[in-house]
């Protein structure tokens, strides 16, 4: 566990060049690029499942650090403006700490946390996973899910997300890949100064594809993830222990 936390630690380092500082003159960005800017949120901060889609049973847990890539250069000079900010960011990434826990009947939750490192900005995720069949040695596994994050830390700022997705994996030896699409339901909503100058809400839906590798060497456990929300793409790598 110590081990994750400093990888933990090193992903945030890592990151802090590529996050935004807080938002100051989110007001003065205009209708247009706050939807814009909302849609690259949507894609970075919508829940990230980076995990197969066979149930853990209820003996199972899955936990990891994790970190997300996700290219927001169509927003990134709005992101600019309205943290007032001197650095051009095209990448957002965001260390995450991840926990799964497997239920009976094919049901898991998880929960994950985020602290984007030099920013005030937190979010939390989670997800109920259910396994409409559990996969086996012949059969693969496939899992529809509900997920949710929620954002705090800006006071300018209240954003949320709801996904529903469904996905299918099949383990081949050590290795288990997977696939799946949905839908994520984004608000985006100004708050103080911003919406007194005229910014109102944004409330859109994204469609979301993904598709991962799962590599389990015994206790350790790796898992790699790409994934497309409303044609913006994410990285996603993870590293834990998953039994």
């Amino acid at each position: 566990m110590k081990k994750l936390f400093a990888l933990l630690c090193l992903v945030a380092g890592f990151s802090q060049s590529a996050s935004a500082a807080n938002f100051t003159a989110l007001s003065g960005v205009g209708q247009a690029n706050f939807r814009l800017l909302s849609e690259d949120f949507g894609s970075a901060l919508s829940y990230k499942p980076v995990t197969p889609a066979e149930p853990l049973g209820i003996t199972g847990f899955d936990i990891g650090v994790e970190a997300t890539s996700t290219d927001i250069s169509k927003s990134g000079a709005v992101l600019k403006q309205a943290t007032g900010s001197a650095v051009d960011v095209t990448r957002l990434i965001i260390p995450k700490l991840h926990v799964a826990k497997g239920l009976p009947f094919g049901i898991d939750v998880a929960a994950s946390y985020v602290s984007v490192p030099s920013t005030d900005i937190k979010l939390v995720g989670a997800e109920l996973r259910y396994a409409i069949l559990g996969g086996g040695i012949a059969l693969p596994a496939i899992a529809i899910r509900a997920a949710m994050t929620s954002m705090s830390g800006v006071p300018e700022l209240d954003f949320n997300t709801k996904s529903l997705d469904i996905s299918i994996s099949k383990g081949i030896l050590m290795f288990t890949p997977y696939v799946g699409a949905g839908q994520v339901w984004v608000t985006s909503t100004p708050q103080g100064t911003a919406t007194s100058l005229g910014l109102v809400a944004e409330s859109f839906t994204q469609n979301k594809v993904f598709a991962g590798l799962n590599i389990n060497l015994g206790l350790l456990n790796f898992a790699l993830e790409g994934d497309t929300t409303g044609g913006t793409s994410s990285a996603s790598f993870k590293m834990g222990f998953r039994w």
